[in-house]
C-alpha cells in the first residue's frame, strides 16, 4: 500500500487539493469507547495510535457555534495563512512541496496551497503524511517523497504547536531516517500558530482559535486520525486512517476552506504587515510553552506532561477525544474558547480560572486507575 489516496474515494477534499500518503483502513474495527481506550493507553498496554476514539459528534448548539466562530475568525485565519505562506516562499523558494502532518496539518496545507495559487499563480504539490508521538514519522511516506521530489524542497506543515512535542518528534524522526540511510529532510516545521514558541516559520504566535480545531473528522475531510497498528500495517507500508463517508451530511471541511479562502483578497495588506513584523522580530524558539506545561504539571500534581495539553487547539482535542479532568482558562469569558466552555459544560468538566496561565487555556487529561 504505497500509492497515494485522493478524494472523493478517500476524503471529501478535491483530488487536486491533497494526496494522502496513507492506506485506507475504513473497513477495520478500530474504535473503542473513550474511557476504555484511555485506560489502556495510560496503563501502557496499548499505544494511542493503535486504535481510534469513537468520533464525538457535537450537538446542534455546538455546530451553530462553530458556524459563528468560523465567520468571526475567518479574516484572522486568512491573515495567518498568508503570512506563513509568504514566509515559506521567502525561505524555501517558489517551488516547495508541502507535506502536512495528518490530520490537523491537512486543512492548513490546503489553505497554504490555495494562497500560493491565488496570489502567486503557483501550484505547490501537497501531501499528507503521518507522524506518531513516540513512534516517529512514516518512513514509507518519506521514501515516496524522495522518489518523486527533491527532499530539500519538502516543507512539513502542521496546524499549531502546543508544548512542542510534535516539533521535537519531527526533528528526531527525520534524523533517525537519515541515519538509517534515508534522504535528509529539512526539519523546520511551518505552522499557522506557534503559541509554544517552538518553530521559526509561523503565521502568528498568538494562542487564538483555529476553527479547524473545533471538530474532528467533519472539519478534516472526513478522515480519522492516523493509525499505526502492526496487525494491519506491514513494514514498508504507509500508516493508515479511516474515511468516515457516512458523516457526509454534517461535513464542513470544504466550507471552512472556502470561507477562509474568500477572505484572501481582503487581508493582503494585513499579510504584508504581518510578514514584516515576523521577519523583523526574534523568532528564536524559546520552548516557553514546554516550560509553562511543566509548571502546570507541578502545580496540579500531574504525573506526566503528556496529560497537560496547552492551547485552544489541544484543549479542544482533550474534550473531543480524551477523558478530561479539568480545563484551565486565563480569562473566564474569552471569546476564543466559547466552544471549549460549551464542551466542558456538556461533559461535566470543571473549568478553573488561572489568571497567570501562559496560554489562553489548557486541558488536563484525567489519570485513570
Amino acid at each position: 500500500m504505497t500509492t497515494p489516496l485522493r478524494g472523493p474515494t478517500f476524503s471529501s477534499y478535491a483530488p487536486d487539493e491533497v494526496s494522502w500518503l496513507l492506506q485506507d483502513l475504513s473497513d477495520a474495527e478500530l474504535e473503542a469507547p473513550t474511557a476504555e481506550r484511555e485506560r489502556r493507553i495510560q496503563s501502557g498496554t496499548a499505544h494511542y495510535a493503535e486504535s481510534l476514539p469513537v468520533e464525538y459528534q457535537p450537538d446542534e448548539q455546538y455546530r451553530a457555534l462553530f458556524d459563528a466562530v468560523l465567520a468571526d475568525t475567518a479574516p484572522r485565519l486568512a491573515t495567518a495563512v498568508g503570512v506563513v505562506t509568504e514566509l515559506i516562499r521567502a525561505e524555501r523558494g517558489p517551488h516547495p512541496v508541502l507535506a502536512s502532518l495528518a490530520r490537523a496539518g491537512t486543512p492548513i496545507g490546503i489553505l497554504i496551497r490555495r494562497w500560493a495559487g491565488h496570489v502567486h499563480a503557483e501550484t505547490w504539490p501537497h501531501y499528507t503524511v503521518s507522524i506518531v508521538r513516540d513512534r516517529g514519522i512514516d518512513s514509507a511516506a518519506l521514501d515516496y517523497l524522495t522518489r518523486h521530489h527533491d527532499p530539500s524542497s519538502v516543507v512539513f506543515v502542521d496546524g499549531w504547536t502546543g508544548k512542542g512535542a510534535i516539533a521535537r518528534e519531527l526533528t528526531e524522526a527525520l534524523d533517525a531516517h537519515a541515519a538509517a540511510g534515508g534522504a535528509r529532510f529539512d526539519d523546520r516545521l511551518a505552522v499557522l500558530a506557534d503559541p509554544g514558541h517552538c518553530v521559526t516559520t509561523y503565521g502568528t504566535r498568538d494562542d487564538f482559535l483555529i476553527a479547524s480545531a473545533c471538530l474532528n473528522s467533519t472539519v478534516s475531510g472526513l478522515v480519522s486520525r492516523t493509525v499505526l497498528n502492526d496487525a494491519l500495517i506491514a513494514p514498508g507500508e504507509f500508516h493508515g486512517a479511516k474515511f468516515y463517508a457516512e458523516l457526509a451530511e454534517v461535513d464542513v471541511s470544504n466550507r471552512l476552506l472556502d470561507t477562509v479562502s474568500d477572505r484572501f483578497d481582503a487581508v493582503r495588506d494585513a499579510v504584508e504587515d504581518g510578514v514584516r513584523q515576523v521577519q523583523a522580530g526574534d523568532r528564536t524558539p524559546t520552548w516557553s510553552g514546554w516550560h509553562s506545561v511543566e509548571q502546570v504539571r507541578d502545580r496540579y500534581g500531574i504525573a506526566s506532561v503528556n496529560f497537560v495539553k496547552p492551547g485552544v487547539g489541544e484543549t479542544t482535542r482533550v474534550l473531543l477525544r480524551r477523558v478530561p479532568w479539568r480545563v484551565l482558562v486565563r480569562d473566564a469569558e474569552a471569546p476564543e474558547h466559547r466552544h471549549i466552555r460549551l464542551l466542558a459544560d456538556a461533559r461535566g468538566v470543571p473549568v478553573d480560572v488561572v489568571p497567570d496561565l501562559a496560554y489562553s487555556c489548557v486541558g488536563l487529561i484525567k489519570e485513570l486507575e
